[in-house]
């Protein structure tokens, strides 16, 4: 049976980590995620996800590194306020999860990635009498592949920011 959901913004993120000078990972996140789901667990095809992130609110627990982050050097939130994902198509992964395949934008440029999602959870009634479902999902880009080629050259060889970047969703869904 077909539902609609909204995500909510105080339970869900996006998170994502990145190789630091080619010795440890960097992890950070978004806040303000919002968007909306259609899940129809008898036809996937049918199924949806639009999400909009707030890249303002990009926070690697460092100021002056979320900074450089929000420069023109990195995701140059004043021109490209927002990261966006549009599904094209939802199918069946295995027990319990779901492949989404959809539009993934950065910084001005549109590239196909796809999901892995866990979940959706079963419906649960919360304490307010709001019906949710939650889920998780990942993928790996290359931040490249999206114009974030910002880098330098360390000093004993290789690069301090490397290219490929993981992306993790944790989302918490109220039905509509």
């Amino acid at each position: 049976m077909k539902a609609q959901y909204k995500l909510d913004p105080a339970h869900s993120s996006a998170q994502f980590t990145v190789r630091h000078m080619m010795i440890t990972n960097v992890r950070g996140g978004f806040s303000g995620v919002q968007g909306t789901a259609v899940f129809d667990p008898q036809d996937l095809p049918a199924s949806s996800l639009d999400v909009v992130i707030d890249a303002s609110t990009v926070s690697t627990q460092e100021p002056q590194r979320d900074a450089h982050l929000k420069s023109a050097d990195f995701l140059d939130v004043a021109s490209h306020p927002t990261i966006t994902f549009k599904s094209t198509k939802a199918a069946a992964a295995g027990d319990d999860e779901l492949s989404i395949t959809g539009d993934l934008t950065i910084h001005g440029v549109t590239k196909p990635v796809v999901l892995v999602v866990e979940g959706p959870t079963p419906e649960s009634k919360d304490p307010w009498g709001n019906t949710r479902v939650g889920a998780s999902a990942t993928t790996k880009i290359k931040r490249s592949d999206f114009g974030l080629t910002y880098n330098a050259a360390l000093e004993t060889g290789g690069i301090l920011v490397g290219d490929d970047l993981k992306i993790a969703l944790d989302v918490s869904l109220i039905k509509v």
